[in-house]
């Protein structure tokens, strides 16, 4: 995409992982080299549009609208404003996000995203993959873009566009829900009853009020979201505490959704205090106290063509998880092609 930013207008669509975001936000996840000075002027003189209208910073933004970016790395030249090129990383970053690489061609990054690592800048953050990514690629390289999104905590395969059509090709994967999720997750309880599997159908919406982003069931402000679950495994610990092996299918791409679908449940996910309170945690002091959460599979549509499918490791608490309560983890392909 850089050689279009330089040259001439052009338009983004707005995923489904970024609905609801504020304008000047979304600007500050996909293009972090804008100063928000400079972003401020652009809305100002009307240069930045949605959907061809005017738009102000704290505009919410929806699924499929088009953002008009105009070629702002031409107009800070011309005001003799240094061009931000790729952020240095150290050594030991670098051989991490190597280890990290799942697959990647001409056109795709996929990575095992480590958890506790933000896949996008925000307040007080200083290192996050938007921005380490780019040292994965030649320097000439565009820079990767990320195609959808996953939670600082949760760990698991996240992909990237390497060139303007590609990531166009994977959002609007995204988007259009041609994608198929799968999640493991850990939680605390067993399913209520004898089900083993099924379909939670609750509508979501950022809770009012200060107190960091938290989501919550809304049935008048809220949009759809649906989580399809099944039961993999169950384990007692050590204090007779039970615990159970999630697979998670997210239907749509709310905002922390799998984990407020789980905690609806009665199962929130192991460490996920933000949503399940004191019951998210066992009092085995050999389980960590992170979230127990991992984007296991991903299989989209390649921008040449066909279906690949890759699939990403456990990290290394889930593992330890996995282990004391004896879970079999069946052995699958890292990459395959349909």
């Amino acid at each position: 995409m850089r050689d279009s930013q330089k040259t001439a207008v052009h338009h983004r669509a707005v995923s489904a992982e970024d609905g609801e975001t504020r304008l000047d936000r979304w600007f500050k996840r996909h293009f972090p080299e804008i100063p928000f000075g400079r972003l401020q002027k652009m809305l100002r003189k009307g240069e930045i549009r949605v959907d061809g209208g005017r738009a102000k910073a704290d505009m919410r933004l929806s699924p499929g609208q088009k953002v008009r970016i105009p070629p702002y790395e031409e107009q800070k030249r011309a005001e003799n404003v240094p061009v931000e090129k790729k952020t240095p990383i150290s050594p030991e970053m670098r051989a991490l996000l190597d280890s990290c690489r799942l697959y990647q061609d001409a056109d795709v990054l996929v990575l095992n995203k480590p958890a506790g690592l933000a896949v996008q800048g925000g307040t007080n953050m200083t290192q996050h993959l938007d921005m380490l990514v780019a040292a994965l690629v030649a320097e000439e390289a565009e820079k990767p873009r990320l195609a959808h999104r996953l939670d600082k905590e949760t760990s698991g395969v996240l992909v990237f566009g390497l060139n303007a059509a590609a990531t166009a090709h994977l959002t609007e994967a995204f988007r259009g829900k041609t994608t198929q999720k799968l999640y493991w997750a850990l939680a605390v309880g067993v399913p209520k009853g004898r089900a083993q599997e099924g379909l939670v159908d609750l509508p979501l919406a950022k809770r009012p009020g200060w107190g960091g982003e938290k989501m919550e069931v809304d049935y008048e402000r809220g949009k759809d979201a649906q989580s399809r679950w099944q039961c993999l495994a169950q384990a007692e610990g050590l204090a007779g505490e039970d615990l159970s092996w999630l697979a998670l299918s997210p239907l749509t791409g709310r905002t922390h959704q799998l984990r407020v679908h789980c905690a609806s449940l009665g199962l929130p996910i192991l460490g996920d205090g933000k949503y399940g309170g004191a019951a998210a945690y066992l009092k085995d002091r050999r389980l960590a106290r992170q979230l127990h959460l991992h984007a296991r599979s991903l299989t989209f549509p390649h921008p040449k063509g066909g279906r690949l499918t890759v699939t990403a490791t456990l990290p290394a608490h889930m593992e330890t998880a996995f282990d004391l309560f004896q879970f079999q983890i069946p052995q699958a392909e890292p990459v395959s092609w349909a």
